[in-house]
């Protein structure tokens, strides 16, 4: 079963592409991945180098003698600047400062005296892959277009590791074909002339977490404010999550400032307890041009409701598949009422809020400011003392925990406090998994754990930068369904700008058990009512959530039958249809049995795909 990557329907917000070097012998391999609606950007030569789908308003181009620059994406360039910045190049090396300089989210590609120079994005929201096709070293913006190019399989253990949950640091990375190699989100790519001689160039560090909130609120709010800004700033109508959260509720009074006619979505929970739609309502009282639809509860399908027909799916299962047509409900009727562009507040959670693991470290350095804050986080999380000190007391480097996990896999979930204030939430595997799986996940997570290095020293850094990237792979999975149901979807928190002015607030400052979300309310200060910053909690969901086998009791029984996973030998068939076959039964979402579902989801889109790619028979 060979990837094969399906092209039509893509559009704004679907911008895809694969970046070839200036060769004779790369003209031939750049046909193997054209297809319907295929363009082509040349070298100087006539030769292909970029080749893949983008709409004209996400592409900027310019040439200058030996140098050439791209930018795909949502990116404020004009290709007067950009042709100036390509006559000063005179090494790629110089184009770090420059990705490091634009607000937005967006691939770079570059090419200089014949070299080839691609990158993604820090956040992961846009990655980069690359592998050698005949020879001839291919880059692209996804895996699955390297591996249908190469007719490559995907490869069972690398499937048996998307079925733990989480999976960590540096597996979650992989692809799921061995041919392709990934390039880190902090890393560009370099091609040299030659065509087949690679290698990687950092060019993106976290800040320093240094600055005070009244210095870095600011600076969030300045960041955040160019993020929506370059979304909305051509005017139209666009549309947004109004939620009532602080997330949502900001962006969308940043884009109501802006010139464009904003329509503000609110889908109320199902829980009778949710108060998503009383702060929704209030915030909507303060956007009196905005127009506020309220979508009806009962509408929403469940989160598990048509993954059987799903023909959007990207280059990797992520569990945010098994949301798809909650997610895609109400665009139809945003595209109706012209929204051009669909803005989120994903991300705010992410990014403005940081991980109590920070305090493992602080406690080191500053005892008396971390135990006041440990004490509060106890009981506001209901943290055991003893337990809380054992976390606090383990100071195992990063490999050591990554091959410690090897041996847990099958052990009860750890315990909140020591997922908190440790290196992250220790992966499991579902009860379903074979044991030739579990053996393949257990050599992965050893083998990674000889080399592996943390996303930084500091783990409250590094599990900061691996929550990020872990939902960015979902956002970047939804964008693509987004864009291919008509109206794209943008996540301004999870532009690098804000990122990286979010991290350089002092942890403490960012997490504390005494307020709820610090830095975002004290930089949305003058741009959201006062009475829209008093909210201090958030919806869950839950009940929404485990609705799906409720509501669609033949779904899961059907999506078991002729299992691909059982195919391939990773799970029990037998185990995973005994529950699958009680859908009456209540129960929340189960994130590890969810990694075993999206696999699922994801390995039958993958067959359809490749069966309605193949030539008929005569």
């Amino acid at each position: 079963m060979s990837a094969t990557h399906v092209s039509a329907r893509a559009g704004p917000g679907d911008a895809h592409f694969a970046v070839f070097p200036d060769r004779a012998d790369a003209v031939a391999v750049a046909r193997s991945f054209r297809g319907p609606g295929t363009r082509t950007l040349t070298h100087p030569s006539g030769r292909p180098w970029l080749t893949g789908h983008w709409h004209d308003d996400e592409l900027r181009t310019a040439r200058a003698g030996r140098a050439a620059l791209a930018v795909v994406g949502t990116h404020p360039c004009d290709t007067g600047w950009l042709r100036r910045r390509a006559e000063r190049l005179r090494d790629l090396a110089e184009l770090d400062a420059l990705a490091r300089e634009l607000p937005g989210s967006f691939h770079l590609a570059a090419v200089l005296d014949g070299r080839l120079r691609v990158q993604g994005t820090a956040s992961g929201l846009r990655l980069v892959f690359h592998a050698s096709v005949d020879g001839i070293q291919v880059a692209a913006t996804s895996a699955d277009v390297l591996a249908a190019a190469l007719a490559a399989d995907p490869d069972p253990e690398r499937l048996a590791l998307r079925l733990l949950w989480p999976v960590p640091h540096p597996l979650a990375g992989l692809p799921l074909w061995r041919e392709v190699t990934p390039v880190a989100p902090e890393e560009a790519l370099l091609v040299e002339a030659d065509g087949r001689s690679v290698r990687r160039s950092r060019w993106w560090h976290p800040p320093e977490p240094v600055r005070s909130l009244e210095e870095g609120a600011p600076a969030v709010r300045d960041a955040l404010t160019a993020a929506v800004g370059l979304r909305t700033r051509s005017g139209g109508v666009v549309s947004c999550d109004l939620s009532g959260g602080l997330d949502s509720t900001s962006v969308c009074f940043l884009a109501a400032g802006s010139p464009a006619r904003l329509l503000a979505g609110t889908r109320p929970g199902h829980d009778p307890a949710d108060s998503e739609l009383h702060w929704a309502r209030q915030a909507a009282c303060f956007l009196p041009d905005a127009e506020h639809l309220v979508w009806d509860t009962g509408a929403p399908p469940p989160a598990l409701a048509g993954l059987l027909g799903a023909d959007d799916l990207l280059d990797e299962p992520t569990a945010g598949l098994l949301d798809r047509d909650r997610l895609l409900h109400p665009l139809p009727a945003l595209r109706q009422r012209g929204s051009r562009l669909h803005l989120t507040g994903l991300g705010g959670d992410h990014v403005s809020r940081c991980c109590e693991a920070y305090y493992h470290g602080l406690l080191r350095h500053r005892p008396v400011l971390a135990l006041r804050q440990l004490r509060g986080f106890r009981a506001l999380w209901q943290w055991p003392l003893a337990g809380t000190a054992r976390a606090l007391a383990d100071s195992r480097p990063y490999p050591k925990w990554l091959g410690d996990a090897a041996r847990r896999l099958r052990d009860p979930a750890p315990s909140p406090v020591s997922s908190a204030l440790g290196w992250g939430v220790g992966p499991r595997l579902w009860p379903g998994v074979t044991a030739d799986a579990e053996h393949a996940v257990r050599h992965a997570l050893r083998e990674a754990a000889a080399s592996a290095e943390p996303l930084h020293p500091d783990r409250g850094l590094h599990a900061d930068l691996e929550r990020i990237r872990s939902c960015t792979r979902v956002v970047r999975q939804w964008d693509r369904m987004a864009a291919r149901a008509g109206v794209p979807m943008a996540s301004p928190f999870f532009d690098d700008r804000v990122i990286e002015a979010c991290l350089a607030v002092r942890p403490e400052d960012r997490v504390t058990p005494w307020s709820y979300k610090p830095l975002l309310t004290a930089a949305m200060r003058d741009v959201v009512p006062e009475a829209c910053l008093r909210r201090a909690n958030k919806a869950k969901a839950s009940l929404h959530a485990s609705g799906g086998p409720r509501e669609h009791p033949g779904e899961l029984p059907a999506l078991w039958e002729d299992s691909r996973l059982e195919r391939l030998g990773l799970v029990d068939g037998a185990a995973l249809r005994g529950p699958a076959c009680r859908p009456a039964v209540p129960r929340p979402r189960d994130a590890v049995l969810d990694a075993a579902l999206a696999c699922e989801v994801w390995l039958r889109g993958l067959t359809r795909a490749t069966e309605a790619a193949a030539p008929a028979v005569p």
